[in-house]
Formats: C-alpha cells, sequence, structure tokens
C-alpha cells in the first residue's frame, strides 16, 4: 500500500513538474506584431509562406542573406541598413525558421533549402546576386554557387558550416540527443541563453532585446520541431568538390574567439576554393554581424565595392 502512494504521489509530481515546465508555442499573430513589418513582409513561393525583407533599389546589385540553425533575418539588421543605400538586400526567414511557416513537406534537406532561394530568386526576378551565408547559411549560399554558378555574382561566407566535425560525419545523419528533442516541450528563457552563450565573445554582447528576440522566435509555432528535423536531415557531403568548382570571388568573415566553428576551419575554404580572402573579426565569437557589426560590415563594404562588377 505504502509503494502504491509512493508511486502514484511521483506521478503527480512529475506531472505537475511538467505542466510547470512545459513551453507552449506562442500566438502568431501576436508575433508577427512584434517582429514583422508588415502584411508585405511574407512571399509565398514553392507552396510555403516566407517571412522576407526586401530593400534598397531595385535595379541596383543584389545581396541575398542566409541565416544560421536557429537564426532569422533579423540577424542581419545592422548589415543590410548599411548596405541598402546602393545594393538591394533581401533576406528571408528560412522555412520553419524565425516567421517563416514550417515546411508543409516537413522537407529540411540542403536539396530542399536550394530550391527555395532558387524560388525566391525567380519570385522577385533576380537572375544573380551575392549571396551571404551564416554558419548553416553558408553551406546552403556555397552549395547554391556550385550548382547554379551563373546565378552567383560574389561569396561572402560568415563562419561557414559544411565540413565534418565531431558528431556530423559526410554521408550520414547526426544523432540528435534526446535533452535536443525535449525542447521541442520544455524551453526555458534562461536555458536557450545559456546555449547561445558560446556564440559570443563578450558576454555583454547578448543584451536583454537580444535574448528576447531569439527566444521568442524559437517559440513561433513549429520552429522547435523544424529545427529538429533540419538538423535530422542533415547529411554532409565532402565539401571539397564542390567549392573547388566555384569560381566567383569569396570572403571569408570570421570572429577569432568563435567558440561554435573555430577560425581555424578557415584554412579548409581557403585550400579549396580558387578565390578566397579570410577577414579575421578580432574579439568577435560567431555571430560578427550581431558583435561587431560596425567593424565586420566595413570590412564586407570593401569587397563588394571593391569587386562590384
Amino acid at each position: 500500500m505504502i509503494k502504491i502512494l509512493f508511486l502514484v504521489a511521483l506521478v503527480f509530481v512529475l506531472m505537475v513538474l511538467g505542466l510547470w515546465l512545459w513551453t507552449p508555442d506562442r500566438n502568431r499573430a501576436q508575433l508577427e506584431a512584434r517582429y514583422a513589418a508588415g502584411p508585405g513582409d511574407f512571399l509565398r513561393v514553392s507552396g510555403l509562406r516566407l517571412h522576407l525583407r526586401d530593400s534598397g533599389p531595385r535595379d541596383a546589385p543584389a545581396i541575398i542573406m542566409l541565416h544560421g540553425l536557429g537564426g532569422s533575418l533579423h540577424s542581419w539588421q545592422d548589415w543590410a541598413e548599411g548596405l541598402d543605400g546602393d545594393y538591394r538586400v533581401v533576406r528571408f526567414d528560412l522555412p520553419g525558421a524565425g516567421l517563416s511557416d514550417p515546411d508543409p513537406r516537413g522537407d529540411y534537406a540542403d536539396e530542399r533549402s536550394l530550391q527555395v532561394l532558387a524560388a525566391v530568386m525567380d519570385a522577385l526576378s533576380i537572375e544573380s546576386a551575392t549571396l551571404l551565408g551564416h554558419s548553416m547559411g553558408g553551406r546552403i549560399a556555397w552549395r547554391f554557387a556550385a550548382r547554379e554558378p551563373a546565378r552567383v555574382e560574389r561569396l561572402v561566407l560568415v563562419a561557414p558550416d559544411g565540413f565534418a566535425s565531431p558528431g556530423f560525419e559526410y554521408g550520414k545523419a547526426p544523432e540528435v540527443p534526446v535533452s535536443m528533442k525535449l525542447m521541442q516541450y520544455v524551453l526555458p528563457k534562461a536555458l536557450l541563453v545559456m546555449a547561445l552563450k558560446p556564440a559570443y565573445a563578450d558576454p555583454a554582447a547578448m543584451t536583454e532585446a537580444l535574448q528576447t528576440r531569439y527566444y521568442e522566435l524559437m517559440l513561433a509555432p513549429g520552429v522547435r520541431t523544424a529545427m529538429i528535423a533540419r538538423m535530422q536531415q542533415t547529411v554532409l557531403q565532402d565539401p571539397v568538390p564542390m567549392l573547388k568548382t566555384i569560381a566567383v570571388p569569396t570572403l571569408l568573415i570570421w570572429g577569432d574567439s568563435d567558440g561554435m566553428i573555430p577560425v581555424s576551419n578557415a584554412a579548409d575554404y581557403q585550400a579549396a576554393m580558387p578565390d578566397v580572402t579570410l577577414e579575421i573579426i578580432a574579439g568577435s565569437g560567431h555571430l560578427p554581424q550581431e558583435e561587431a557589426a560596425a567593424e565586420s560590415l566595413a570590412v564586407l563594404r570593401r569587397f563588394l565595392d571593391g569587386s562590384s562588377r
């Protein structure tokens, strides 16, 4: 009898604890009211509703920005504002990230991302552009450049992903830890902030506003499930054969204190790519576009303005 009472009490405590920690999705309409500029921020392509910003002169050279895993188009805010006086700047949330709806097919493989990027360019009548990608978005950018060379004028890769690393082997989907899967149901803000810390060299760069934005957008409907699915569907290929075919001018931007993808990885890209320049941002982590926006933007402007065609 005592044992039964103990088990009943334990189940009750676990249920109460689960309800207390349970983190539901936020209301989409409220998130869009806060983080979208208006109804014109959304574009329907390939059966998807994407959150997108398109600023600057429509007849200017186009730049398309691709965010990293867990990011959004807001990560590029400072760079977009610094460029859209002279360039057409397009940035969008990948399917199932930020305010973009999840992919109804549940397809988050790189192949699907390449198709979505091409569809966005077609929908906006952009024949070719400079592609700018961060981390995972960098991998999508250089893969697109290898596949569609006529559509890419230049590449800017910010701490790009793509080479094998612990837990990510070529030709094999990674094992996503149970603890990561649980974030679909339990995600206290403090836990997300802890996960973000390695991305910044200076803890002060993680302002309260920045933490809140990352957290609230992570709670947009379907985003956590899509993020896990994207990780599970990521099957890396040896990038060297593809990188060797990319002949366009390429700029690598890397924080010297990147705790997620170390700057030493830049040597792999320098060895494989025919026309690549490395710029290291001192005192910056994995997100120099946020943490050292002015310095990294100046580096980017020199590259864009100096290699304009």
